[in-house]
């Protein structure tokens, strides 16, 4: 019996090598192959200056935005946060969102302790997005603990500056 066993199992062996591969066998091992990317289209890689710029000019703004209170005039009227949009109906609209999501999400004071760039995404040509994770104090009355909001930036590469598009309100 323990022959017969010796026996299958080394002719299953010898037969696997001429297999594709045996993640070929496993219905879950393998990823789907998507549609293949059109390279008449215009795509470029992003060189490596572009993307570090991204990754420089992204990690100084949310460096910016963690402790500080999004319902303070002083905050709305910070000229460096202004920087990263293209307009001031730009600017406008993204902080209205942020504050919005923050008071939403019952932050104490509209105010983030910790804000973490979680993922760097780039999307297409001059497209880039920026998952964060905002964690402050919970501001509902006799909650502890934290609260926490995570959002996706969308930003583009226009004229050779990355500037943060807000979403419609």
């Amino acid at each position: 019996m323990i022959l017969l066993r010796v026996i299958a199992m080394l002719l299953l062996l010898g037969l696997l090598p001429g297999c594709a591969s045996v993640r070929e066998l496993w219905p879950f091992g393998r990823e789907p192959a998507g549609p293949a990317p059109d390279l008449e289209q215009g795509l470029s890689v992003a060189d490596t200056e572009t993307v570090v710029a991204f990754y420089e000019r992204a990690q100084t703004f949310y460096g910016r935005l963690a402790h500080r209170r999004f319902n303070d005039i002083s905050t709305y009227r910070d000229e460096q946060l202004r920087d990263y949009f293209r307009s001031e109906a730009a600017f406008s609209d993204y902080y209205a969102g942020l504050a919005q999501a923050l008071a939403e999400a019952h932050f104490e004071r509209n105010r983030p302790l910790t804000l973490d760039v979680v993922e760097f995404r780039l999307a297409g040509p001059g497209e880039a997005e920026v998952v964060t994770r905002m964690v402050g104090e919970n501001g509902l009355p006799l909650r502890r603990g934290n609260t926490d909001l995570e959002r996706t930036d969308r930003w583009e590469r226009l004229q050779g500056t990355w500037w943060i598009i807000p979403g419609k309100l």
